[in-house]
Parts: C-alpha cells; structure tokens; sequence
C-alpha cells in the first residue's frame, strides 16, 4: 500500500488479534506471478508463496528486496487480497516517487522475479468478520479495506459492513470495477455527471452511523495523516465512540 508505516500503540487494544511471532519473524520467498495495473498509477501484484501461514484481513507484511550487490530494502506493506488456501497473496503499490521498492514493482518487476517476505504482522487493524465493520480509505488506504470487503464477500458473512472510499478522479479509484453495494465512493476533483465533487463529509457520515446496527460499529480508517485526522473527527462528530476507531495512517 505504501511505502511507510505508523506501528500500533504499545499498549494492549481490546480485539487485537494476536500474531504468531515465528512467521512474523522468519524470511520466506516469494515469486511474482502477475502484476496488473489498477489506475495510471497503481498496480496489483500476485506473490506466489507456498508456505504463507494466513492472515486476517486488515494485517500487512514486510517485504524485501535484495540486490545482487547486497543492499537490501524493506518496506511494509497492507495485503489486498482476503484470506484463502492458495498459496498466493496480493498487494496493491502506489508509484511512489523515489521509492525504491515501489518503483522497482511498477518498472522492472516481471513474473518470476523472486523478493522476501514475513508475515503477517500487526493486529491491531485486522477485522476476521466477527462485528459490524464501518470502514473509510482515501487513495492507496483502501488497500486493507478491500481484503475486507473480499474476505466478507468471499465468506458470505451477513455481518454488516460499509465502506466509504475518496479518490481524486474516477480515474485513480483503485478496484473501481469491483465496488458493490456496500461502497459509496467519494471524488474530490472530478466525478462522473450527476456526483457531486468535494471532500468527505458529514453528509457522507452522519447516514451510516444513524443507521447503527446491534452491538454498534467498528470503524477502521486508512489514508495519508491529513485525511485520517479528518475522517476520525467526523466520526466522532457524528457520534461514534473514540475507542472503536483503529486508524493506520501513512505519510
């Protein structure tokens, strides 16, 4: 998803899930198998790795990549695709400028390459479909959010969950073709005739946490520091308790 990570509070979170420290901490390898291009400029990439343990949807890994000179750079990075027995993972990487790992994917990565990775690691943005899930990404934070919304889909849970998605343009919407019913998209500079355009509001907001289903939402937020602080705000404005808000941020 990106290229830098804000780690979890130290301190225990009621639901955390709890991360097997042998596969958090051991090296393993991984082929590329396909990359796909979601917009101008994010790409999907399949990784091929048999021996991948699972993870719960909202969790990433650190990834690796060696040069034959032996630099070596790592980078976090959320899991796209939901949970399932194939031995094979996703990750969906903006084009960051001047990201070495990032731009390696977008322009030198072809299927068959070989990189590192460990994992899954960090609980506490995982969501396994146990509570009602309300869930608002901006650009490349949607990333954890569709292995949530796949994982949801995939299992045919009747959970309640929502999404609110904001992109610039029609255009930089990543997974665009996938979107159903459970997701409102929000365009900040250009839209489709007859969306509005402007930032997240309070319009968007306010409906879904009026319509609280029993037990009440768990709502996740991911996007860059600015929008994760904005989106935060109006969730508390409209209600929703500050302990049941888990925020990964990037930026």
């Amino acid at each position: 998803m990106t290229e830098t990570f804000t780690p979890p509070p130290r301190f225990a979170v009621p639901g955390r899930i709890a991360v097997n420290q042998e596969t958090a901490t051991a090296w393993q390898t991984a082929t590329v198998a396909e990359i796909r291009r979601e917009t101008p400029h994010a790409a999907t990439v399949r990784l091929a790795v048999p021996a991948w343990a699972g993870h719960v949807p909202g969790q990433h890994l650190m990834l690796r990549l060696t040069a034959e000179d032996g630099y070596a750079a790592q980078r976090h990075y959320s899991i796209a695709s939901a949970p399932d027995d194939s031995g094979h993972i996703e990750l969906t990487l903006d084009h960051v400028e001047g990201g070495e790992v990032s731009g390696w994917f977008h322009t030198v990565a072809r299927p068959g390459d070989r990189v590192e990775v460990r994992g899954p690691v960090s609980g506490f943005f995982a969501w396994p479909g146990d509570r009602p899930a309300l869930l608002i990404g901006a650009g490349s934070g949607v990333v954890p959010l569709m292995s949530m919304v796949r994982h949801h889909r995939a299992r045919g849970l009747d959970m309640p969950l929502r999404l609110l998605v904001s992109a610039r343009s029609p255009e930089e919407l990543i997974y665009a073709r996938e979107y159903g019913a459970e997701t409102t998209p929000v365009f900040t500079r250009s839209a489709p005739d007859g969306v509005p355009v402007g930032r997240l509001s309070a319009a968007h907001v306010a409906p879904l946490l009026a319509q609280r289903p029993p037990g009440g939402w768990e709502a996740y937020v991911c996007g860059s520091n600015g929008f994760a602080e904005h989106a935060s705000r109006l969730l508390v404005e409209a209600g929703q308790p500050v302990d049941r808000i888990r925020i990964e941020r990037f930026g």
